[in-house]
């Protein structure tokens, strides 16, 4: 799949995931939890914020946002 730039992309890596259901909390549009793993329900989100921040406090960091080819979340 290629990126336009410009859009962000999220990904879960299901295989770093604890299951704290943190991204699902901050984001419920984008992220669900599945057999106590993240799921990205929106892997388009329209720039929304809060899908940074989730992100930011997955304390596996097994979200990643992307803008284009860019990593831009989980922001160090």
């Amino acid at each position: 799949m290629t990126a336009v730039p410009g859009t962000w992309t999220v990904r879960a890596d299901r295989g770093l995931c604890m299951g704290s259901g943190m991204c699902a909390a901050v984001a419920p549009e984008v992220f669900a939890l599945e057999d106590e793993h993240a799921v990205v329900r929106r892997p388009d989100p329209d720039d929304d914020p809060r899908v940074l921040d989730a992100a930011d406090i997955c304390p596996a960091q097994a979200i990643t946002v992307h803008e284009g080819a860019t990593l831009i979340a989980p922001r160090r």
